[in-house]
C-alpha cells in the first residue's frame, strides 16, 4: 500500500517500462528478508538505535498491530522485524517528504538508487558547490523528491533534517571525506521487507495514524523530546515544531489508548515536566548516548526515560508479577 496523507497525495505513477525494470529489479531478491543487514536509511535527530537494547525488554510477546506515529529514521521497527519477520504494521509521520521516501524505497527504488549514485558521482567533483546547487532544488516528482532527501541527510551537517518557517531545508554543508550516498544494498533490504510486511505507510499526525488502534494492539511513541534546556530543542523536523502543549496533549492520548487496551511504549527526556505528565504510568530512567550533538563529548553520560504501561512492563518485572 502506498503513502496516505491527509491532503490525499497521489501515489507514484510509473510507466510500463518503469515497472519492468522494477520488477526486474525485485526478481534478484532473496526469497526471504535479510533483516540481519536492516538499518535506518536517513539519519535522524532522536534516533533510536542507541537506545534499542533497553526499548526491546519491554516489547510485549504478542501483538496485533504495530504502530509508530513518530517513525523517523524507522529503528524500532527494523529491530521488530529482525524479531518477528511478518506483522501488520502501521508507521507514519508528521513530516510528509520523510514518509514519501519510505514509499519510494517501497515502491521505485531501482529509480531511486539510479539518482542516488548520480548525485554521488557529481559530489566527488566538487561536494561543497555541488551540495549547496543540489539543497536549492526543489524537485516535485515523488522519487525525485526522496532523492533529494537522502542526498541532503547523507552530506549535510551532522546528519539533521531542519526546516524554517517556509519549509526550506537549511542545514549546513557536512565536511564528510566520503559519505555514503547509496547505499544500496540496506536501500534493497529495507525495500525487501517493506513489500513483503504489511506495512502501511501514512504521512499524519499521532492521532490521527493510532486512532484505529485498539486492544491487544503495540505503539511505540518516539515524540520530538521535551528541551532539557533552552538550547537543547530540535523539534523542526517540520515547520509546526512540538510545543510542551503538544507533549500535554500525547499524555492525554497515551491515557486513552490505554484506556482501549493498547500496549504502550514511550521514550522521552529525563525532566519534571515529563515525569509529571506520565506520573501514573511505569517511569524507567537509563543511561543512554545523545543521538545528535555537534560535540561528541556532549553526546555521552545522560539518561532518558522509557515509559510504559503494565502491558509493556519491562520483562523481569512482569515475571516476577506472575
Amino acid at each position: 500500500m502506498g503513502i496516505v496523507k491527509a491532503e490525499n497525495i497521489k501515489r507514484i505513477k510509473m510507466s510500463p517500462k518503469k515497472v519492468q525494470k522494477e520488477n526486474k529489479t525485485l526478481e534478484k531478491l532473496p526469497t526471504s528478508p535479510r533483516t540481519s543487514s536492516l538499518r535506518p536509511f536517513v539519519k535522524w535527530a532522536g534516533g533510536k538505535g542507541h537506545l534499542l537494547q533497553k526499548l526491546e525488554q519491554h516489547f510485549p510477546r504478542n501483538f496485533s498491530t504495530y504502530y509508530e506515529p513518530f517513525l523517523g529514521g524507522g529503528a524500532v521497527f527494523f529491530r521488530l522485524v529482525e524479531k518477528r519477520p511478518r506483522f501488520n504494521a502501521v508507521l507514519s509521520d508528521s513530516n510528509a517528504e520523510l514518509m514519501n521516501a519510505y514509499n519510494v524505497v517501497k515502491n521505485n527504488v531501482a529509480e531511486l538508487v539510479k539518482q542516488l549514485r548520480l548525485h554521488a558521482t557529481r559530489y566527488k567533483l566538487s561536494p561543497k558547490e555541488y551540495y549547496y546547487r543540489a539543497r536549492d532544488e526543489e524537485p516535485l516528482d515523488d522519487v525525485g523528491r526522496a532523492t533529494h532527501l537522502i542526498f541532503l541527510n547523507r552530506t549535510c551537517y551532522n546528519g539533521l533534517y531542519r526546516v524554517n518557517k517556509k519549509n526550506k531545508f537549511n542545514v549546513p554543508f557536512g565536511r564528510y571525506r566520503n559519505p555514503t550516498i547509496c547505499d544500496e544494498e540496506n536501500l534493497l533490504a529495507v525495500n525487501e521487507v517493506l513489500r513483503r510486511s504489511n506495512a502501511k505507510l501514512l504521512a499524519a499526525d499521532y492521532r490521527k495514524a493510532t486512532k484505529s488502534a485498539g486492544k491487544g494492539d503495540f505503539i511505540y511513541f518516539d515524540p520530538p523530546y521535551q528541551p532539557e534546556s533552552t538550547t537543547a530543542n530540535f523539534t523542526s523536523y517540520t515547520n509546526s515544531g512540538f510545543s510542551f502543549d503538544d507533549q500535554m496533549q500525547l499524555g492525554e492520548w497515551f491515557k486513552e489508548l490505554d484506556g482501549k487496551g493498547c500496549q504502550l511504549l514511550l521514550s522521552n527526556s529525563n525532566t519534571k515536566e515529563v515525569r509529571e505528565i506520565y506520573r501514573k504510568y511505569n517511569i524507567r530512567e537509563v543511561e543512554t548516548l545523545r543521538a545528535i550533538n555537534c560535540k561528541a563529548n556532549s553526546r555521552k553520560g545522560h539518561t532518558e526515560l522509557i515509559i510504559s504501561n503494565n502491558a509493556c512492563l519491562l520483562r523481569r518485572k512482569r515475571s516476577n508479577t506472575k
